[in-house]
């Protein structure tokens, strides 16, 4: 396992006090976001049925916790993610152009490699909006990811007023840096997709590294992308320059949603043809799901951000190995 260890980290916050801030940001950000972009709350599975396809995919190789279900004799995933999920609630709830939902989504991610900045248990926020046609574009996209980084760096600003000991470590840039994956290997050749982000994001301080999923110019895609729910062309993660941990930290992946003629591209690029058989592929095919843009905001990354914190653990209750428990003990830090 990789657990880094600061020098001279100490928590900002005692135990008690990152527990209090924890929850007052969470409730903060979230009023934020609902308002910028036009967000209800809303309730969300925490299981789907495997054969619908509401699961998120991920890269294509990660292991969803699966079980059967006795009364009902089919098989239940816990999710991955609500990216298609969101998508057919807001046809069933009927919601509006500009308006959208939110949730918690809290999901387990059995293979993850476990680090500073990754668990198993995923919390997050996932978000939806309906959008039209003429919405499908890179600059209607660039506007979404300047009011998500504007609602981020409002709450913060409301956390150093509660807790000013963390003032002294400085804010997250507001101003974003937009760059295409091709663009970011164009300006950093010979390095790896992790590589060129943590160059960006030192050199920026905040990106938005936008067309995620294709292949490069050198024949490998800048990260892992399901074909069935982001545009590739219209999508992108959100990444802050970190420099406790001296890393870039992606706090979001979304993007503008495909439609039926990008959905069709895609799977077919992917080698996922089959995909074409389940039931949220067919529905989206069929054109019988509204255009949408969404994504997720991980809120232990963002509690970590704000509270200063060199471990996700400090900010979640999950399950570490041996090695990142005894690394944590003897550097002071306590997880939860």
């Amino acid at each position: 396992m990789n657990t880094i260890i600061p020098a001279g980290y100490k928590s900002v916050l005692s135990i008690n006090d990152t527990q209090k801030a924890i929850g007052i940001s969470k409730r903060i950000f979230e009023d934020n976001l609902a308002a910028a972009l036009g967000l209800y709350r809303v309730s969300a599975p925490l299981i789907v049925e495997e054969h619908t396809g509401m699961n998120d995919n991920l890269n294509g190789y990660e292991r969803p916790v699966s079980f059967d279900i006795r009364a009902t004799g089919t098989e239940a995933q816990v999710v991955h993610s609500l990216a298609k999920w969101k998508r057919v609630a807001l046809s069933r709830y009927e919601f509006p152009n500009g308006r959208g939902i939110y949730t918690d989504m809290n999901a387990i991610r059995r293979d993850e490699d476990l680090d500073n900045l990754h668990s198993i248990y995923v919390d997050q926020w996932d978000w939806e909006r309906v959008i039209e046609e003429k919405d499908r574009n890179l600059d209607f996209l660039k506007d979404i990811v300047r009011k998500i980084v504007g609602a981020v760096c409002a709450t913060q600003s409301t956390v150093l007023a509660l807790y000013p000991q963390l003032e002294p470590f400085g804010r997250l840039n507001p101003e974003v840096t937009f760059i295409t994956s091709q663009e970011l290997e164009d300006k950093y050749p010979g390095m790896t997709g992790k590589e060129r982000e943590n160059a960006a994001a030192k050199e920026f301080g905040t990106i938005f590294i936008m067309q995620i999923g294709g292949a490069l110019k050198s024949g490998k895609p800048h990260d892992g992308r399901a074909p069935d729910y982001d545009d590739w062309q219209l999508n992108g993660d959100l990444l802050f320059w970190y420099d406790l941990l001296d890393c870039a930290v992606e706090l979001s992946s979304m993007g503008i949603r495909v439609n039926p003629e990008s959905l069709d591209r895609q799977l077919t690029l992917a080698g996922c043809d089959d995909r074409r058989e389940l039931d949220y592929c067919k529905m989206l095919l069929g054109g019988q799901l509204p255009l949408t843009i969404g994504g997720g905001i991980g809120q232990s990354r963002f509690s970590m951000l704000l509270l200063r914190k060199a471990h996700v653990g400090e900010v979640q209750a999950s399950i570490w190995d041996a090695e990142t428990i005894e690394s944590c003990k003897n550097a002071g830090i306590m997880l939860l």
